[in-house]
């Protein structure tokens, strides 16, 4: 059973980055009702703009389609090798905003396919090469299909919401001027009555294609994924290349790990319990003869072991944090914000105990992002959320601050390092952060992957 709480470190009684007052589970429920409902109604709306687009686009694809076919054609005659690289190269640039349209507006990721061939070739040894591309032929395909599925199915919802607009908005005012025959889909507009009926069908119509249009931009993107996805060999191959890349920066990661442990166990905990050992023997030696310096000496090892034992419970701190092993990684996101200087805010909503990799990496993510949001922001406010998304079997982080922004991974070792951390899980960050703030990173760990080994993110107990 998943537990949903809000813990506050820092004075004051309003949420960070200026929300409402934090009033408990029922408070936060209640702010994230209104804000999801805000965004379904202006989503909506939105989405019917999408379909729209693509419409167009669908138009766009046969006209590409069209020369691309031209190119072939020409190909006896010569001018199809010096038309169709350029053809292919824009049938590419269209399939490929298409793929990256399906990424944003519907989280549906199509694997592109490898770069075109012939960089560097001449215009015919080109044009020869792309006919023998298996990508290629796949937009090509995707091209003809594009108007007669995607085209027609992203329509339905812009008729229903173009003729609802007509029937409430339009007949109302001309259905005196026109004379008998004036038809509101199956209603004949004749009377004040029946406009009436035309209203409410209009009204109806309009409501019907808001609630559709974003179910049809996900089912677009679904079919044109099956279009437009990379060949399987392909995939594999980006696959093995990615989990080569993944392997060596895990390594790379451990060996730093070993060598830090290494490093502060020799300038800590180890420089401090060989003092201990040679203040023990002066203090051996001063015993009969210096009861008082012997004393003063056994004091002095007294405190210089409870540093040791100090240096030591931090090191096993940095390695794996004990309140992560006992009470899970809500809790202790908890204890860094109540440890953290600044005003956070946390709310989780998981399940009772996560897989314990995917906690740690959780934890030590969530613990950088902090850091950095005091040192490099200048920070104020933070608001931190843990939630289990169960349609991708995944923990989602969302960490926001209302800093000064301009935080790029590319220029911080400190990102780079959760991007490795989380590549090891095929996770992934993706980092909001505008000149002037605020900052959002969001954070995604599958608790499960292809590897029969991999633990499920149901949680236990």
């Amino acid at each position: 059973m998943g537990e949903r709480q809000v813990v506050r470190s820092g004075g004051g009684g309003r949420s960070p980055l200026g929300g409402a007052p934090i009033g408990g589970p029922e408070a936060v429920r209640a702010q994230a009702s209104t804000r999801w409902s805000g965004r379904w109604r202006t989503g909506d709306w939105i989405a019917v703009a999408r379909c729209q687009l693509l419409s167009l686009a669908a138009l766009a694809a046969w006209a590409v389609g069209a020369l691309v076919v031209l190119a072939i054609l020409l190909l006896p005659i010569g001018v199809g090798f010096a038309l169709l690289p350029s053809s292919a190269a824009a049938l590419r640039r269209l399939t490929d905003r298409h793929r990256a349209w399906a990424a944003r507006w519907s989280g549906v990721r199509i694997s592109p396919p490898a770069p075109l061939p012939g960089e560097g070739l001449t215009r015919r040894r080109r044009a020869v090469a792309l006919l023998g591309d298996e990508g290629f032929w796949r937009d090509f395909g995707w091209a003809w299909l594009e108007p007669w599925t995607g085209g027609l199915l992203v329509a339905v919802p812009l008729a229903l919401v173009e003729y609802g607009v007509f029937g409430a908005l339009v007949q109302p005012f001309i259905w005196r001027r026109i004379d008998d025959g004036n038809w509101c889909a199956f209603v004949p507009v004749h009377s004040t009555a029946t406009m009436l009926a035309a209203l409410l069908l209009g009204i109806a119509f309009v409501a019907a294609g808001l609630r559709l249009a974003p179910v049809v931009l996900r089912l677009h993107a679904r079919l044109g994924g099956r279009t437009l996805s990379a060949p399987r060999a392909t995939e594999l191959v980006r696959r093995i290349e990615e989990l080569t890349d993944t392997r060596a920066e895990t390594l790379d990661t451990q060996a730093a790990e070993l060598r830090r442990i290494e490093r502060d166990l020799h300038d800590g905990a180890q420089a401090r319990l060989v003092a201990l050992g040679l203040t023990l023997d002066q203090a051996t030696r001063l015993l009969d003869t210096d009861p008082q310096a012997a004393r003063e000496l056994l004091a002095e090892v007294r405190a210089t072991s409870g540093r040791a034992l100090q240096d030591l419970r931090e090191l096993v701190h940095g390695i794996h944090p004990p309140v992560l092993a006992d009470r899970g990684l809500g809790d202790a996101v908890r204890s860094l914000a109540l440890d953290s200087f600044l005003d956070v805010v946390v709310a989780v909503e998981l399940p009772e105990r996560l897989p314990a990799p995917v906690e740690s990496a959780g934890y030590f993510a969530v613990a950088e992002l902090l850091a950095n949001a005091g040192k490099h922001a200048d920070a104020r406010e933070v608001a931190i959320r843990l939630e289990h998304d169960p349609a991708h079997g995944a923990l989602r982080i969302t960490v926001t601050d209302d800093g000064h922004g301009g935080a790029d991974p590319a220029r911080g070792s400190g990102l780079r390092g959760i991007e490795r951390r989380l590549s090891a899980f095929d996770g992934t960050l993706a980092l909001h952060s505008p000149p002037g703030g605020p900052t959002t990173a969001t954070l995604e760990i599958p608790c499960a992957s292809s590897s029969p080994k991999t633990s499920s993110c149901s949680g236990t107990g």
